[in-house]
């Protein structure tokens, strides 16, 4: 079924009424008479032959497909607006403050080099990085942006996902040479493990279909994840690793992967930032950079 500009129009109208609560809300804010929001709703249940809207003299309720129809019309809404907002960006080279949070090891390892980039790109934006493995309360410290690497623990923020970072399993050559090389997961208890706090000390490890969970434990632990890999490298025990910092370990002999056919957790990245802090241009700005930079890293950096 083709779709006319003119009915691109109406599922915009379509997506306002819904959003606005009203026939005559959604009319004020598109800047159009009720009669013809009335005539873009009434043309659009013509045009698909289906009932979209229940309505009675003072109100409306959607109809089940009325449900359906919105969610895609408020997605060309919002990829128009989105294209407008990119646009405008050419138009306005942006500037001001834009205060930063992020864990030591990935901030030194992806997050400053993705920085260097966005700072070239748009020289007039100031940076304030703030690289601490503690959780920083952004409300009170006036972040812009925080990255972490677990959900929203607290419903007053927002976020965004930023990336998927893989993990592997390693230890150092020394270490696999004096106790061992593992050969399937159940293996894996009876060795020697650098733990990092900030994860569970339970390892679920995946091959296809099939998971295994082990329990881990050693006689290191830390809450920085850039010491962790330097007590793994030093033959203290096995760690998982994110892989952008075991790749060029491996790559130099330093670490060796273990049982490189299972695969650990996968990393998530977060973009946690203040209610409506997405709305300036100059973090909307970054947010899409970081993901790209990070889409670009992921196709760069990869074992399997």
């Amino acid at each position: 079924m083709n779709v006319s500009f003119e009915q691109l129009k109406s599922m915009v109208v379509f997506a306002q009424v819904i959003e606005q609560g009203s026939l005559s809300a959604a009319a004020k804010h598109l800047d159009l008479s009720r009669a013809v929001v009335s005539y873009h709703i009434k043309k659009l249940e013509a045009s698909l032959g289906l009932k979209l809207l229940n309505r009675s003299t003072r109100s409306f309720t959607m109809t089940e497909a009325g449900q359906q129809y919105y969610y895609r019309c408020r997605t060309i809404a919002e990829q128009a607006r989105t294209a407008n907002q990119q646009m405008e960006n050419f138009k306005q080279e942006p500037e001001g403050l834009l205060k930063i949070t992020c864990p030591v090891n990935i901030g030194l390892q992806t997050i400053v080099p993705a920085l260097n980039d966005f700072k070239t790109l748009y020289p007039k934006i100031e940076l304030d990085v703030m690289l601490t493995d503690e959780v920083v309360n952004i409300i009170q410290e006036g972040i812009d942006l925080a990255i972490r690497g677990a959900p929203l623990a607290d419903s007053g923020l927002q976020a965004t996902k930023l990336s998927t970072l893989a993990t592997c399993l390693c230890g150092s050559r020394e270490y696999l040479r004096k106790h061992g090389r593992p050969a399937t997961p159940a293996e894996l208890e009876r060795h020697l493990w650098v733990v990092y706090k900030l994860t569970s000390g339970v390892l679920t490890l995946s091959k296809g279909s099939k998971s295994d969970s082990i329990k881990i434990k050693g006689k290191i632990s830390t809450n920085n994840a850039a010491a962790r890999t330097a007590f793994v490298e030093g033959g203290h025990g096995l760690g998982r690793i994110p892989l952008y910092d075991a790749l060029p370990r491996i790559q130099s002999g330093a670490l060796e992967q273990v049982l490189p056919d299972y695969r650990p957790p996968d990393i998530h990245v977060y973009g946690v930032y203040p209610p409506g802090g997405a709305d300036a241009k100059k973090l909307r700005l970054l947010i899409d950079f970081l993901k790209e930079y990070f889409l670009k890293e992921e196709k760069r950096i990869d074992l399997r």
